[in-house]
């Protein structure tokens, strides 16, 4: 008896080293840019594409239920429904069989999660974009600074055929909410109007989906917006309004920083498929259990100058789209882009957003990096993409693509390099990106009882502000440094800056010093990086 006791216990240490060894493994990640998973598909009825084709048809997003093996491992009762809109509509009407599929591995049993905690693989056809590199490039760019969804590749095989090399983006739901902003209890908005839908009679005249302030009625809004919870339709409107009539107290509602972001990568990038282009669209607003509304950039397949249209004037020629001024919308004063007029109007947030394009271009395009990023890219999909038999183009498409113009369904799509390369030429040599920001040091930070004292040694400043937060998701709060006399937007004359705040076990911060033509934000990838003080 007391063997089996001992043999029993013996099983049980290592059942629990086990368990405890397995968890200590890193889980696989999904998105990683260096390997394409592998996704098997199958249906459980015979006439599947039949079906989900009525349902997308029909603007249901009903979902058919599929075993699906994601890497080698099966997961049982997923729910599949195709998406997209152009991405879908016109592949299959041209008569191409790769269409872009949503995949829902929870669908039939809740408790199903991928690694890393997903449920939801969106699969992209890369419709319009031959080099296979605008969404994966331009998301893991975005990321830098703000918070963006992340993608890669995946080869999928739908009742064994092989369909082709999709691109695999993370889906923005509670899962990704969650992880950037701490839950999922406030408000998501799917800022993409409804196209078919018409116009409400009696409404004052918007712009699709740009914040455009419509009134106190959620009816003139619902074609142009889908909030996730039925009460973000209050709170969407009062962001509209306040935007629209007091653009003083924006700060007190919005994440500013992450909307100069936002603006800064859509312009650098040319990625006029979104708040900055015709169709205004193709990003949501998520307002946080504090109140605060976060942007979040969404379907980068067109980035890189793959949508020409600013809703000014004609399509942008390729000269146009190199030389696009980074103070679209704001320099024609165009009333339709409010988000972008009101924040460019303040000089401290104009600032800022000349200090973040700066950011942007020097650390992805005047160092070359983007093309190296792209080339290795390239280099570990090209033997899949070469075997996929399904592709939209052919493979001199895709190779020359990287580097050129190439025409596909009579449309130009310019090359990353022949737009980035004369982009950054350009913007480099704008007279207020060449202006020098104000030089700050590290600061440093002192306990002082009930108060923290943070100094920094900054030159060249008229002005220098503190945010600070005292959590990973609060929100962020604003105090002016003072230089060692007291005064307040005059040349600090030993350069040292100073503030003392209320003390806190935690405060994260960074710093924002100006002068009269541009800010220097330290650390410059803030708000997304920032000082800690512990």
């Amino acid at each position: 008896m007391l063997r089996w006791v001992v043999i029993l216990a013996v099983s049980l240490v290592f059942s629990v080293g086990e368990l405890w060894a397995q968890k200590q493994q890193p889980q696989e990640d999904i998105y990683a840019l260096d390997r394409i998973l592998e996704i098997k598909i199958d249906f459980k009825e015979q006439d599947w594409h039949k079906r989900l084709d009525s349902l997308k048809e029909a603007g249901h997003e009903t979902r058919l239920t599929a075993d699906v093996t994601i890497n080698g491992k099966m997961y049982a009762g997923a729910g599949i429904r195709y998406k997209g809109n152009s991405s879908y509509f016109n592949v299959r009407n041209n008569g191409y069989r790769k269409l872009p599929f949503n995949i829902k591995v929870n669908h039939g049993q809740k408790s199903l999660r991928l690694p890393g905690g997903y449920t939801t693989l969106k699969l992209s056809n890369v419709f319009r974009d031959p080099s296979f590199l605008r969404e994966v490039l331009a998301y893991e760019i975005a990321g830098q600074y703000m918070s963006a969804p992340r993608a890669n590749f995946a080869r999928v095989f739908v009742e064994g055929e092989n369909m082709g090399v999709y691109n695999l983006s993370e889906s923005i739901d509670d899962d990704l909410i969650e992880k950037f902003y701490g839950n999922d209890k406030g408000n998501l908005v799917k800022c993409d109007p409804f196209w078919h839908e018409e116009r409400i009679t009696g409404c004052l005249e918007g712009d699709k989906s740009n914040l455009q302030y419509l009134g106190p009625d959620s009816i003139c809004y619902r074609p142009l917006y889908e909030p996730k919870q039925p009460e973000g339709w209050r709170a969407l409107i009062e962001l509209s309004r306040v935007i629209s009539r007091e653009p003083q107290t924006l700060g007190d509602i919005l994440n500013v920083d992450e909307a100069l972001w936002m603006l800064a990568f859509d312009n650098v990038l040319v990625n006029l498929d979104s708040y900055i282009g015709q169709l205004c669209h193709n990003y949501y607003m998520y307002q946080d259990t504090f109140g605060i509304w976060h942007p979040i950039v969404w379907d980068m397949n067109l980035c890189f100058g793959g949508f020409r249209r600013t809703g000014i004037g004609p399509p942008l020629t390729n000269e146009k789209m190199q030389e696009l001024s980074p103070f679209l919308h704001y320099a024609e004063r165009n009333e339709k882009r409010p988000l972008i007029l009101r924040l460019l109007e303040n000089d401290h947030y104009r600032r800022i957003y000349l200090a973040h394009v700066r950011t942007i271009v020097d650390e992805n395009f005047a160092n070359g990096r983007y093309l190296e990023r792209a080339k290795a890219i390239q280099a570990i999909i090209a033997p899949q993409v070469a075997a996929d038999s399904n592709r939209l183009y052919n493979m001199e498409a895709f190779r020359l693509n990287l580097t050129q113009t190439v025409v596909v369904d009579n449309t130009s799509i310019i090359g990353l390099e022949e737009l980035m390369s004369k982009r950054t030429t350009y913007l480099l040599a704008h007279p207020l990106l060449q202006k020098e920001g104000p030089l700050v040091e590290k600061p440093t930070y002192l306990r002082l009882g009930e108060t923290i004292a943070i100094n920094a040694k900054i030159s060249g400043a008229t002005k220098v502000t503190l945010y600070y937060r005292t959590g990973k998701y609060m929100p962020w709060q604003r105090a002016d440094l003072l230089d060692d006399g007291g005064h307040q937007d005059e040349m600090a004359e030993d350069g040292v800056w100073g503030v003392e705040i209320p003390s806190h076990k935690t405060v994260q911060y960074y710093l924002v010093a100006e002068n009269a033509h541009i800010a220097t934000v330290s650390p410059r990838r803030a708000s997304k990086e920032f000082y800690s003080v512990l």
